[in-house]
């Protein structure tokens, strides 16, 4: 037992003094950071607080932090007062679909300008990008009328269809296809490869960074859009979170409490999609060039 434990006691003083001291750059890095996502935190704490007081408390000025009665009043009275579940499933339909119908135009659209010649390709590529400095808003009385006389208000197809035109993600996937080396696709061209299957075994497995990151970015972009959906439907059954949420808020006055655990719980599938794919979204900022361009 003693030589046995004799090893073990020698490899933990040996890491014990590996340690190296802490520089001061590392020490003010870290509190720099640690001071940065504490000022992040803040309001999700307070909100979360917020959402465990009740209405009379929530809305007492000045506020403080914590509750001096905690009740989960507010939480019950949005089920109560709100259908979440269906806004929850909407959202949910709708983000899914938004970002399928992305990730495969930006991909094709993407490859197709990076890959091959055609006449007017410039134009057609110039008129992409002119959708970058077109502001949504701008949009919306145009895009309505389009939906309206194609009759798809109050549908899901009116909701998800408008939001399907994407032109920086286009750009996004363009510029990336156009790093692939020519010369991995020629050899398969050489092996008897078609174009379809060049792209579907060759360029989309390397391009697996940045389409995470264009679906992440996609997903988020549709669950928090709320003028589009609050345009195009009428119907309760068919809204989203942030439009049912703020539906409720309208109905029934401001109430503080509600409003906080509402705002958490529209934004808790993207707290989980952050934490579960971080490394895929900064993979994916680092290859599109998202960083620095």
């Amino acid at each position: 037992m003693t030589t046995a434990e004799t090893p073990v006691r020698t490899a933990r003083t040996v890491r014990t003094k590996s340690r190296k001291p802490w520089t001061p750059s590392q020490i003010i890095l870290t509190i720099v950071g640690a001071t940065v996502s504490a000022v992040f935190l803040a309001p999700i704490v307070a909100a979360l607080l917020t959402s465990l007081k009740s209405e009379a408390e929530a809305a007492e000025i000045p506020p403080h932090w914590l509750p001096e009665v905690w009740t989960g009043q507010a939480w019950k009275a949005l089920y109560e007062t709100g259908n979440v579940t269906d806004w929850f499933v909407n959202s949910l339909v709708v983000s899914v679909c938004v970002t399928s119908v992305v990730l495969l135009v930006s991909a094709l659209a993407g490859y197709g300008f990076a890959r091959t010649e055609f006449r007017g390709k410039n134009v057609l590529l110039g008129l992409v990008m002119a959708g970058l400095m077109i502001s949504p808003a701008v949009l919306g009385v145009p895009l309505f009328t389009t939906v309206q006389q194609m009759g798809m208000v109050d549908t899901y197809w009116g909701v998800i269809l408008p939001q399907c035109a994407p032109a920086a993600m286009v750009y996004i996937l363009y510029k990336f296809f156009q790093g692939i080396p020519r010369e991995l696709e020629e050899a398969a061209f050489i092996d008897g490869a078609g174009r379809w299957r060049v792209f579907f075994t060759i360029v989309v497995p390397l391009a697996r960074p940045s389409l995470a990151a264009v679906g992440i970015f996609t997903f988020i972009a549709s669950w928090n859009n709320f003028l589009w959906p609050y345009m195009v439907t009428n119907n309760p059954d068919l809204m989203t979170m942030p439009n049912g949420i703020a539906t409720v808020m309208n109905s029934y006055g401001i109430q503080w409490a509600q409003l906080m655990a509402g705002g958490l719980m529209a934004g808790l599938p993207l707290i989980v999609v952050f934490v579960f794919f971080q490394q895929q979204i900064v993979a994916g900022v680092a290859h599109t060039g998202l960083a620095g361009q």
